[in-house]
């Protein structure tokens, strides 16, 4: 039996994985997809203290290494069942077979992305449009792209591809970004990068591949017609918790509700990081929710320990 069973392999994941391991705690990490999660698809972090300048991959692989190095195991099993309690102890059941009983469970699945929900949208997808810019963007190097969307990450994909691409739209639905003030200096810094506010996109136009948008006004519902090679969506995440209704409290939105301690309305379970109630989802977020979410489940461990 482990003592800790830790969903997600992101920053928070990994974080408490670390933090187990070095309180003396027996840590399995259970992750889907690859280490790291979506932080490995960012060229430059330059908000984590202490360092900086680096990748999200370099950020995400030293993480993974030092948590590995600690003697975490990682197992790559998406899970799809978890069955019983604290007392009696949580199973988890993976995709591919594998089987782990632990004391405590820490959530720490993350985000997906959010889709525009258009006609169209599934039908392009690898053929125009694209969730990820630093995975896809240098399919369009020279061509013309436009990224959906107006928070950091949308303004941070919008920089990033105007350095490959001739020309770059950024479609916002609103007439201000939700963005911090730095990134919004640096994306009017660059003279290919045209902005496109209070626009929708209505409609997708191509064949077999994406050839242009056709974007609505907020304003006055007139039209307008812009040819792209690709377009880039950026509005937002959806919490990857459909596997715990049931097992924890959610809002309507699907986060888990879970204070700054960590600790969900189920004893024994935890959540941490994007996947829980919270207002600031960032690195730093994240990575102070796998520490407290470990210690606290460390300190659980230990009382009940001393209780029997």
């Amino acid at each position: 039996m482990a003592d800790i069973i830790i969903i997600g392999a992101g920053t928070a994941g990994l974080t408490a994985a670390i933090y187990a391991k070095r309180a003396g705690m027996e840590a399995v990490v259970f992750e889907s997809d690859s280490y790291g999660g979506q932080i490995i698809n960012t060229p430059e972090i330059e908000n984590y203290p202490g360092i900086k300048n680096v990748s999200g991959f370099e950020f995400a692989t030293s993480l993974y290494e030092q948590a590995v190095s600690l003697g975490a195991r990682v197992e790559f099993d998406k899970i799809v069942s978890i069955e019983g309690t604290y007392e009696t102890g949580f199973t988890v059941k993976g995709e591919y077979g594998t089987t782990e009983t632990g004391k405590c469970i820490i959530i720490a699945a993350g985000a997906r992305n959010r889709h525009m929900g258009i006609a169209g949208e599934e039908k392009f997808e690898g053929r125009g449009i694209s969730y990820c810019a630093t995975c896809d963007g240098s399919f369009f190097k020279g061509k013309t792209t436009a990224v959906v969307g107006g928070g950091n990450t949308a303004l941070e994909d919008a920089v990033y591809l105007s350095d490959l691409c001739e020309k770059v739209y950024i479609i916002h639905r609103r007439d201000e970004y939700r963005a911090d003030a730095a990134q919004v200096e640096l994306l009017r810094s660059r003279d290919n990068i045209e902005e496109v506010l209070s626009y929708v996109v209505k409609d997708l136009k191509g064949e077999d591949r994406l050839e242009g948008l056709v974007l609505e006004s907020r304003k006055d519902g007139s039209l307008r017609e812009i040819g792209v090679d690709g377009v880039f969506v950026a509005i937002g995440q959806i919490p990857s918790s459909d596997l715990y209704k049931g097992l924890v409290d959610m809002d309507e939105s699907g986060y888990i509700v879970a204070g700054e301690d960590c600790h969900t309305g189920t004893a024994g379970i935890f959540a941490a990081g994007d996947i829980r109630t919270k207002k600031v989802r960032q690195l730093t977020t994240a990575a102070s929710d796998g520490a407290v979410a470990a210690l606290a489940a460390c300190d659980l461990i230990r009382s009940s320990k001393k209780d029997q």
